[in-house]
């Protein structure tokens, strides 16, 4: 008995597999199969907001900008650790408790680096 659970659980996870890379792939095939293929030299030119384009679309950008949205990243992401362990914190117990001090510490660890690195100034 206990071996038939533990091979359904593995045959949801390829259910849920397969279906997860089988709808995007129809979706997108059927997409290309349906929508109309007209091509011509006015699709293809850069669009800005309706207006011709008057400089090169590749422009420098400051990696400080890109640096700062994965700090936020980061940092929003601990939040999403952080709330399912807070809201089931009674039935974990003091190990769970030691397990987020330490994600929690390793995380200002990465904070405190970039802050010495001056990557959270702004400009």
């Amino acid at each position: 008995m206990e071996l038939n659970v533990y091979q359904n659980n593995y045959l949801i996870v390829f259910v849920f597999l397969c279906l997860g890379v089988l709808l995007p792939a129809v979706a997108l095939f059927l997409g290309k199969l349906l929508r109309p293929h007209k091509p011509s030299d006015a699709k293809y030119t850069t669009y800005e907001s309706g207006v011709e384009p008057f400089h090169d679309s590749r422009v420098q950008f400051n990696v400080r900008y890109y640096i700062f949205a994965l700090m936020f990243v980061i940092f929003d992401v601990e939040t999403v650790f952080l709330y399912p362990w807070a809201v089931a914190y009674n039935k974990l117990g003091v190990f769970a408790l030691i397990e987020m001090l330490i994600f929690v510490i390793m995380l200002l660890i990465g904070l405190v680096y970039a802050w010495k690195k001056k990557v959270l100034r702004w400009i």
